[in-house]
């Protein structure tokens, strides 16, 4: 067989030994019948476990196959005619066996394969959150088949019932997404990779979580910055029953008015980065007209007159807010987040 020949000698010479065993095991199970060793033990417990690393299923179903086609071959010889068609009937049986002691080695190696992996999963993720983003967690995560490429973030949400993990790591699969999870009291942690700028396509893994609010944090550049996305990603899981109408995937900076309220600095720094800076940069006509707007309880007719301009007026100043912050003026809970940074960005700058 061809990819025998490329195998290292160390471990040709343990299929040799796989080999042997197997039809002495066959003489012994023949001559024992059901008070033989059990096959498992006889024909593959010589062999390293790391030989089912290096060996597949499939091949070694095929080593399998033409071995006991080469036995069959030669019974006549050996045997003569009569007493090899008794042996034929009962090789039948003992390659039976063999192919379920074959699954049961590969099934028994993927089982302690998959607990390993789950631990150093386990471990990553909980590195991740510590904020431990060195060389040290890339590498483990590229042994869980972590790709590296595209933007990470992380979500949070509680964790629901049955296998939640396994239908985490489907859906990314689906869509091609690097994927880390694990669990964390009542919590289930999601680390993705290869998403777009915007989180895309993070979404639909929600649908694999428990009922209630999931979080989805911000996109970093790399794996290594997850902590940034985390500690977003948690503080505003602990916060978005704030929200009642919040979208069942709510991203961590559409939360920040509520982060702010409960006192997270990180959440009144973004709120003045991302909304009032760029109403300042904007100019004072348009600072002052969203004020004046939302002190007139988002009457346009009502700010006009305050202001002495023409309605129209005001609506291409509220256009140039939108544009300026991504927030519509005219929507309900953009309005709000909008009054919240006026009053973070004056307390955080009087001057303003």
């Amino acid at each position: 067989m061809p990819w025998v020949v490329q195998l290292p000698a160390e471990d040709r010479s343990w299929i040799g030994l796989i080999l042997q065993a197997g039809v002495k095991s066959f003489i012994d199970w023949f001559r024992h019948g059901e008070s033989a060793a059990p096959i498992t033990a006889e024909v593959f417990g010589a062999a390293p476990r790391a030989l089912a690393g290096e060996i597949s299923l499939e091949q070694t179903v095929a080593m399998v196959r033409l071995s006991i086609v080469v036995v069959d071959e030669n019974l006549d010889e050996v045997l003569g005619a009569d007493d090899a068609q008794v042996v034929r009937t009962a090789l039948n049986s003992y390659a039976r066996e063999v192919a379920f002691a074959t699954a049961e080695v590969y099934a028994r190696a993927a089982e302690q394969r998959g607990a390993w992996d789950a631990r150093l999963e386990a471990l990553v993720v909980d590195s991740l959150l510590r904020g431990e983003g060195d060389e040290t967690i890339s590498s483990r995560a590229s042994a869980l088949g972590w790709d590296g490429s595209g933007h990470v973030l992380v979500m949070m949400g509680g964790l629901g019932e049955g296998s939640a993990l396994e239908q985490v790591r489907r859906i990314a699969r689906d869509r091609r997404l690097d994927c880390l999870c694990a669990v964390q009291g009542d919590r289930l942690v999601v680390v993705l990779g290869g998403v777009d700028r915007t989180g895309r396509p993070a979404g639909a893994v929600a649908e694999a979580f428990a009922a209630g609010p999931v979080v989805i944090g911000p996109v970093v550049s790399a794996l290594t910055e997850a902590r940034v996305s985390a500690d977003a990603a948690q503080s505003a899981l602990r916060v978005a029953h704030g929200w009642v109408d919040a979208p069942r995937a709510v991203h961590a900076d559409d939360l920040l008015p509520e982060r702010v309220l409960a006192g997270e600095d990180a959440a009144r720094r973004a709120l003045v980065d991302q909304v009032h800076r760029p109403l300042v940069e904007a100019g004072a006509t348009i600072l002052d007209t969203l004020e004046v707007y939302l002190g007139q309880g988002s009457s346009i007719e009502g700010t006009a007159r305050t202001l002495f301009v023409h309605p129209n007026t005001v609506r291409y100043r509220l256009k140039r807010v939108a544009e300026a912050t991504g927030l519509s003026p005219t929507n309900p809970r953009d309005s709000y987040v909008l009054r919240l940074a006026l009053t973070v960005g004056r307390l955080h700058d009087p001057s303003l």
